[in-house]
């Protein structure tokens, strides 16, 4: 188990050093997942090594979420005072992404189209 956090841990500071000393703008942690998965493709065997440990931290997971649900019952009175302004932009930011992953998916299907005909 040590090993398995020792490895996904040191993914995610290897994807830290590398944003901060590229100067990157991309999350480290991204990067150190990207670093994760061109390991799992190299090595196939390291996936069944990380599944015990991996299965443990997803079925904890919930665990991760009480600092937010802290964090939104401590901001209660923004909540209160600008409640329906916060769930206007939420709606519509929700919306404006929806229709951005639409559009995309739209533009690329359209380039691969071309290049198979």
């Amino acid at each position: 188990m040590l090993q398995t956090l020792g490895l996904l841990l040191g993914c995610q500071l290897m994807g830290e050093i590398t944003v901060r000393g590229f100067g990157l703008s991309i999350p480290g942690p991204v990067l150190g997942l990207v670093l994760l998965l061109l390991l799992l493709g190299v090595i196939p065997t390291l996936a069944e090594r990380l599944r015990p440990t991996t299965a443990i931290i997803l079925a904890n997971l919930s665990f991760l979420f009480v600092p937010a649900g802290v964090g939104v019952i401590g901001n209660f009175a923004v909540l209160s005072q600008d409640g329906i302004a916060l769930l206007v932009i939420l709606t519509l930011s929700t919306v404006l992404s929806m229709l951005a992953a639409v559009g995309t998916f739209i533009g690329v299907r359209h380039v691969t189209e071309r290049w198979t005909a």
